[in-house]
């Protein structure tokens, strides 16, 4: 994986959040989670760059709960969240948005059918994270096609999720009970 401070910073938020992080070299990493013990993720941090917002569906899936900082990062013009933050809500977690914070909170994710207003790899990406443990299946329409996608795909079916049509408009996601959380992937 590429050695850049994007990376790095997302492995500091891992560790503030009890993962223990190993760097086997410059581009190689291994990541323990089975430790995750907050969802509070350090504002500082997660508002330092854009995809912070991934911790959102990937906690609200595995713990069902998690306040992180609004994404920061480049200004390359307007780029809402609210994709994401519809996508959560149809899958039955409540969203706050306020004083530079996004709190999301769920009992229980149940699948659903989700249309993407417009066409969104950050939102693609978050939806599946949070999907893959929700109950039932989850169906994005109007997903995005982009590479990105269809590798987020794979990573998680390396760890058992059920996630098919990766690369096309359409993303079928049937909830499964655990990941194994065990598996080595190369992007």
């Amino acid at each position: 994986m590429p050695n850049i401070s994007d990376v790095k910073i997302s492995c500091e938020i891992l560790e503030k959040l009890g993962a223990k992080i190993n760097w086997n070299s410059m581009n190689s990493v291994t990541i323990d989670t089975r430790h995750i013990n907050t969802t509070t993720a350090p504002l500082d941090l997660t508002s330092k760059f854009r995809a912070s917002y991934y911790i959102i569906g990937s906690m609200l899936s595995r713990m069902g709960e998690i306040e992180v900082g609004m994404p920061g990062g480049c200004k390359l013009g307007a780029r809402p969240i609210d994709q994401h933050i519809k996508g959560f809500e149809l899958l039955g977690a409540e969203v706050n948005v306020g004083n530079g914070t996004i709190h999301a909170k769920a009992n229980k994710l149940v699948g659903t059918s989700i249309y993407m207003d417009i066409v969104s790899v950050g939102a693609t990406i978050n939806v599946m994270l949070a999907s893959v443990l929700a109950e039932g299946t989850t169906t994005i329409d109007n997903a995005a096609k982009e590479p990105h996608i269809v590798d987020v795909a794979n990573f998680l079916n390396t760890m058992g999720a059920d996630i098919r049509g990766a690369g096309t408009d359409i993303i079928k996601i049937n909830g499964v009970k655990k990941l194994t959380g065990n598996c080595t992937y190369s992007v």
